[in-house]
């Protein structure tokens, strides 16, 4: 496997370099996580692919999930002699990654991808068509350090289609938009075009969106299972139950992901005033610096809903993201400090049992 085709460059490369220098782990090879299991993971090197595990000071060293590898990360391995397996000493510094929280009460970030290029979010044409959601794909995927697209699938089965595309772009601004169908082949011969060598993608949308089936055509062979969606509510079911990284055969890596039907945010970037451009412009000419929007005279932006020019919908929907990306910034600020307190707390012990020794 040629690592500059599996997206190994300089940005890797001179991480690889100091790792070595400081840790002198001279027997190791950089390698790319392709999937990963319960407490194990699969990695791609130029030697090979092998079931690899942490290493017992990585583990203890990391204190939170994010610590740990994700796939389409890039790591240091030590390939077991004799065996197809290897371990995992260090995590490269991630160029690009796609996170949110995980489900329920827990404040904690779940890496969906690393490492990628390019986001595609694919969206159905069909009844589950959703713009709401959508701009929270948006968020996460500014947010991510990669570039967002936006593939529309399911064509043929969408009577409007130019005004869906319309809808799109009124809320996705500067973002490619591509028109998609599995059976017309429409649109499919663009997306092949955006992968070549050392290029990564990530496929990420709800279930039934269609991402399966463009994996399955981007990598010319039925890689991932395809189900129908429901017939009452063309809502998918989950066909892909992991993550997992698969090398193109006309070049580029490709990240599949589970259908999310609820995409819970984790961001404290700028991501929110780069996916509500139009909010934020009219903003900056509100009568009041601190304008909430809400009833105060000469607000720009409820004058733009008074004349029709924004939806009352786009900005509750505003609102509402707003909220929730300072709830988890609140909380996660709290948990770094608890971590920060758990890190010198290791590093004391550890210091009492050498002077012990």
């Amino acid at each position: 496997m040629n690592l500059t085709a599996l997206g190994f460059n300089t940005y890797f490369e001179e991480q690889m370099i100091e790792y070595k220098k400081q840790t002198k782990l001279v027997n190791c090879v950089p390698a790319r996580v392709t999937l990963e299991h319960k407490h194990s993971y699969r990695v791609l090197a130029e030697e090979g692919e092998w079931l690899a595990t942490v290493a017992g000071h990585f583990a203890y060293t990391s204190l939170a999930r994010e610590d740990f590898p994700a796939v389409g990360d890039w790591v240091l391995v030590e390939k077991m002699p004799g065996e197809e397996k290897a371990i995992i000493h260090q995590l490269f510094k991630r160029k690009s990654v796609f996170s949110r929280k995980v489900a329920g009460q827990e404040i904690q970030e779940q890496i969906v991808a690393s490492n990628v290029d390019i986001v595609l979010l694919v969206m159905s044409l069909n009844a589950d068509f959703n713009i709401r959601r959508l701009e929270r794909y948006l968020i996460a995927a500014w947010d991510s350090g990669a570039k967002p697209i936006i593939v529309l699938t399911k064509a043929d089965l969408c009577a409007n289609v130019s005004d869906k595309v319309r809808d799109v772009e009124s809320v996705a601004f500067g973002v490619d938009i591509f028109v998609t169908s599995a059976y017309s082949g429409e649109g499919l011969m663009d997306i092949r075009a955006l992968f070549t060598d050392g290029v990564t993608g990530a496929l990420l949308g709800s279930s039934g969106a269609g991402k399966s089936t463009l994996t399955n055509m981007l990598s010319g062979e039925e890689l991932m299972k395809v189900s129908d969606i429901r017939d009452d509510d063309a809502k998918g079911r989950h066909t892909t139950t992991h993550r997992e990284l698969v090398v193109l055969p006309e070049g580029g890596c490709l990240i599949d992901t589970p259908g999310m039907r609820e995409l819970q945010l984790w961001d404290q970037g700028d991501s929110l005033a780069s996916s509500f451009q139009d909010i934020e412009q009219l903003s900056a000419v509100c009568h009041y610096r601190d304008c909430t929007h809400q009833k105060e005279p000469h607000c720009a932006v409820q004058q733009a809903i008074a004349d029709g020019e924004l939806e009352e919908s786009r900005l509750q929907s505003y609102f509402k993201l707003q909220k929730e990306l300072a709830f988890i910034e609140r909380k996660t600020n709290t948990q770094a400090r608890l971590n920060e307190q758990r890190k010198w707390k290791q590093i004391a012990k550890g210091l009492k049992k050498g002077k012990k020794k």
